[in-house]
């Protein structure tokens, strides 16, 4: 059965695949996925903020590879065999994730995501477009286009060009 297919038979549902970080799990939006690859060294770009670890050569696009630790303020980890890549498209241009490990792949209806809560100043909820809760499990969901195409983002423009 092809995503296609399962778009058919349940069409107000929506999937997101689903990643870890420290002992949190995020998901973002299926359909900004381009491929997922194992952690691979990196080229550094002098004067790039911390959260860009470097850029690789993906297929002759120099993708820019971000370090989502970093950029979500979470305790700094070694990689290890189950550090991954997400390869997204977003805004017409490829950019790279570093996340802990890939989780599962998740068909979500609205329902099933509640807004995030409202906590003042003290947390930016900016890209946090929800919370759902599977199982018994707490799943975070990102705005993965809104956190790529943040203001800090726009540095790397003339990177991936």
């Amino acid at each position: 059965m092809t995503a296609t297919d399962l778009h058919a038979l349940q069409p107000n549902k929506r999937e997101f695949l689903t990643f870890t970080l420290a002992d949190e799990e995020y998901a973002l939006d299926i359909l900004t996925v381009q491929e997922i690859r194992c952690y691979e060294p990196v080229t550094r770009i002098v004067g790039a903020p911390p959260f860009i670890k470097g850029v690789v050569n993906l297929r002759g696009a120099i993708v820019p590879i971000v370090d989502m630790r970093i950029k979500l303020a979470l305790e700094k980890v070694d990689y290890t065999d189950f550090t991954v890549v997400i390869i997204l498209s977003i805004a017409g241009r490829l950019v790279g994730i570093v996340v802990d490990s890939v989780s599962d792949v998740l068909a979500l209806t609205p329902e099933q995501i509640r807004p995030a809560p409202e906590l003042g100043s003290a947390i930016d909820i900016r890209y946090i477009t929800g919370l759902a809760t599977i199982d018994q499990r707490m799943v975070i969901m990102l705005d993965i286009a809104r956190l790529m195409t943040s203001k800090e983002m726009q540095l790397l423009d003339g990177v991936s060009e």
